[in-house]
């Protein structure tokens, strides 16, 4: 999830908050699965971009700046995800632990 995505999700929580068609969960359009997919789709294409550029630059293709970009957006993709994926644990941690 690069920093564009951040910003455009949080204006859309910001503006007009959950969607209003009555469905729930993560098939809500725009709902919380729909981002989760996007930021997965996100780094899943970044790391296979950084792949492709790693492999013209062994081929002798490629031009070293461009690897080094290519891993580093894939290595900021990896760890948003990890970050978001630790934040929705740790909830779920804290909502099994409340009194019922």
């Amino acid at each position: 999830m690069n920093p564009m995505m951040a910003a455009k999700a949080y204006q859309a929580i910001q503006g007009g908050g959950m969607p209003t068609s009555g469905a729930s969960g993560p098939a809500a359009p725009g709902g919380f699965g729909e981002m989760l997919q996007n930021v997965m789709g996100d780094m899943t294409q970044q790391t296979r971009a950084a792949e492709t550029q790693m492999t013209g630059a062994i081929q002798g293709r490629g031009n070293m700046i461009d690897v080094v970009t290519a891993v580093s957006s894939a290595e900021a993709s990896l760890e948003t995800v990890i970050a978001v994926r630790d934040q929705v644990i740790a909830a779920y941690q804290e909502i099994m632990r409340m009194p019922i």
